[in-house]
């Protein structure tokens, strides 16, 4: 049955209107359609009359011509090319995206043979990211560049200000990379690039659904001299596929890239704000759960290019967290929700030079966490009001970081050698500097071929959610420590113009591992530093685009197989294990893009996913026995028609509405039709 309740409104508001406009699709939310609509006839309307002067971008080609071997990536702190580095780097090109049959970062995500996305809500709402059998607060999140890890939760780092049709493309750097970002970089880190090149622009489009789903998008550039700006919006709704899984978020996003003489000016302003139904999302117990969170986040950037190339940076980011246990009515003993304010706001220079003898980088990062709650923390000496609400932030927490990075890259011939330290200080931690290093290594066999190796360590600090939380079944622990991990991969890659791919083996010894855990038969969950967690595998991915060799008339323009297995495994037992051994053991996936008939085309993919562990059986308001995750398949496919200014498609996720859990006790949705149309117009 859905819920048909009204979605509570967002106490603070910055851009939209005070209340959700959402009771039965209410007088406003019927205005709203016809605003999108009329927006979108007007927009139609400009790009025909001027059709005969606007270049139209045929995104279908970008991602190659280019050529991915000349994509400048974020693998080590020098800039350094996708075919010069020593690692496994999965890029996905604004093709892909918009061709994939996806609506949400999260679910694009997923499509990446090493990443594990186990969602809780549909459509983006919330979800844990993992890479290689990681736990999901072990990958960092950058936009741009820039960190914006959540501090207090990796719950809450995909809480993104900008939609899938306000990214050019996304960069996911598989295993250890603290010696390049910084501390939580632990397992991997994925960078996400939004749109923002050279030129004046114009983009809007409309999706429509099951389950009352609607998700409008709105963006544009102005090119004026050497500066770009660029703004987005975002507004998406549904009344979820389940009872209490109903949602609205709303994005704003702005940047500006800007060439002053030889240097460079970035600047990115960004906020979201997300409400939601969350049914069991962190216990079954009470399955009427409500949670509302809101970001700001900034960050300038200045890139000053002479013989020493340096770049300075600054950012922020502000997170506010309300979580209600019950949505409607508590019982007595529940007397307040939960409220949380995080901010992490950093300042850091890197620099680099090239010599003869190579690449060297240099770097410093201060990062400042800090946390207001009425749960997390210690307690206040003076509490502080919640704005907008009856409520007191009762505790608080700060913790600062320190980071002093250096990195030497080396090219002879077919040779390449990268290797690097990170030097850490964390406040109220182990007292001294501690240091993470690593190394990776190249050898091109031919043009096409390469063999490499990399070895690295990494550490991972607690979250504030780690450390403080108590609640009615978990219990949080002061006294953990950071964890830390020696990594090393190897194998080869294929750098080809019709065929990319690679094959790896890696191992992880990750030490102080941190996880939620029990006993069996109890059922309150601590933190704990296990001793020992290692992880080990093999992980192979190719890409196949025929039309470079056989030509553009070729119906298959591209074809991705991808495949990982992952053994997880720990020295200290005797405990259940809430997320770190709830790996996934194998994944598949297969995808095909293909030319349907003329300007219609379709891209179709299957997931295999089978996942290690167990989880506690939540029946008839008490927990039962261990049972097993069980294997599936899922089928996703989307069809579209291109016309010269506009793309119309219709997607289906889980077409065989296969029932299927990420996370024990929340199952996921079936199968989910939606239908929209694009407009996309160069002003050029």
């Amino acid at each position: 049955m859905k819920n048909k309740q009204t979605l509570k409104a967002l106490t603070h508001r910055v851009f939209i209107f005070r209340q959700w406009g959402r009771k039965n699709y209410s007088a406003f939310q019927s205005l709203n359609k016809v605003i999108i609509i009329a927006f979108l006839v007007v927009v139609y309307h400009m790009a025909s009359e001027a059709s005969n002067t606007f270049e139209i971008q045929d995104t279908a080609k970008t991602a190659f011509d280019v050529g991915l071997d000349e994509i400048e990536v974020s693998a080590q702190r020098a800039p350094v090319t996708y075919s010069q580095v020593a690692r496994i780097i999965s890029v996905m090109g604004r093709d892909e995206i918009e061709a994939a049959p996806a609506q949400s970062v999260q679910e694009l995500l997923g499509f990446i043979p090493g990443v594990d996305i186990r969602k809780r809500g549909g459509e983006g709402v919330q979800a844990d990211i993992s890479i290689r059998g990681s736990s999901f607060d072990q990958v960092m999140i950058l936009l741009n560049g820039i960190n914006i890890t959540d501090p207090q939760t990796g719950h809450h780092n995909l809480n993104l200000p900008v939609s899938l049709q306000q990214i050019q493309r996304i960069e996911v750097l598989e295993g250890p990379a603290s010696r390049v970002f910084g501390p939580n970089a632990f397992s991997g880190a994925i960078n996400i690039i939004t749109k923002g090149q050279a030129g004046s622009r114009v983009s809007a489009g409309i999706t429509s659904g099951e389950n009352k789903y609607l998700n409008f998008d709105v963006s544009g550039s102005v090119q004026t001299g050497g500066a770009n700006q660029y703004i987005a919006f975002n507004r998406k709704s549904s009344d979820g596929y389940i009872e209490n899984t109903d949602f609205e978020s709303n994005n704003i996003f702005y940047s500006l890239n800007a060439d002053i003489g030889e240097d460079k000016l970035s600047a990115q302003f960004g906020y979201t704000e997300k409400a939601f139904g969350a049914n069991s999302f962190y216990t079954p117990k009470y399955p009427d759960q409500f949670e509302e969170v809101r970001t700001f986040f900034s960050s300038l950037r200045w890139e000053f290019k002479s013989r020493i190339h340096l770049v300075p940076t600054v950012y922020w980011r502000r997170h506010f967290d309300r979580f209600e246990l019950f949505r409607d009515e508590a019982p007595s003993w529940y007397t307040t929700h939960n409220y949380h304010r995080t901010d992490a706001a950093g300042a850091g220079a890197n620099a680099w030079a090239g010599t003869k003898f190579g690449k060297t980088a240099f770097g410093i990062e201060h990062r400042l966490e800090y946390i207001l709650s009425n749960v997390l923390g210690v307690p206040l000496s003076k509490p502080v009001d919640v704005k907008g609400e009856d409520a007191q932030y009762t505790n608080s927490k700060a913790r600062n970081i320190s980071s002093l990075f250096l990195e030497h890259s080396y090219y002879n011939g077919k040779w390449m050698v990268s290797a690097g330290v990170l030097a850490n200080i964390i406040s109220d931690s182990e007292p001294g500097v501690n240091f993470f290093p690593g190394i990776d290594i190249s050898y091109a066999i031919s043009q096409s071929f390469k063999l490499y190796g990399s070895a690295n360590r990494s550490l991972r600090m607690p979250t504030f959610t780690d450390l403080y939380y108590n609640g009615p079944t978990n219990v949080g622990n002061p006294d953990l420590k950071p964890e830390t991990a020696s990594s090393a991969e190897g194998g080869v890659k294929i750098l080809g113009k019709t065929v990319n791919g690679s094959f790896t083996f890696f191992y992880r010894n990750g030490e102080n591992s941190i996880d939620w855990v029990r006993k069996p038969g109890e059922e309150v969950w601590h933190t704990k530093n296990l001793t020992n967690l290692v992880s080990s595998g093999i992980e192979f991915k190719i890409a196949i685009n025929p039309q470079n060799t056989l030509g553009g008339n070729f119906p298959v323009s591209k074809i991705r197989f991808g495949y990982m297995y992952n053994n997880l495994g720990k020295k200290e037992s005797g405990y259940i294990s809430n997320y770190a051994l709830d790996n996934l053991k194998h994944k598949l996936d297969f995808a095909v893009t293909h030319r349907i008939w003329k300007n219609i085309s379709a891209n179709w993919i299957i997931l295999f996913q089978d996942r290690n562990g167990t989880y506690t059986e939540f029946v008839d308001g008490g927990y039962g026995n261990e049972v097993d995750y069980e294997p599936f398949f899922l089928f996703n496919g989307k069809v579209s028609y291109r016309a010269p200014l506009c793309t119309v498609f219709i997607s289906a996720s889980n077409i065989f509405n296969k029932k299927y859990y990420d996370i024990g006790n929340i199952v996921q949705a079936g199968r989910w039709v939606k239908a929209g149309i694009q407009f996309n117009v160069n002003f050029n």
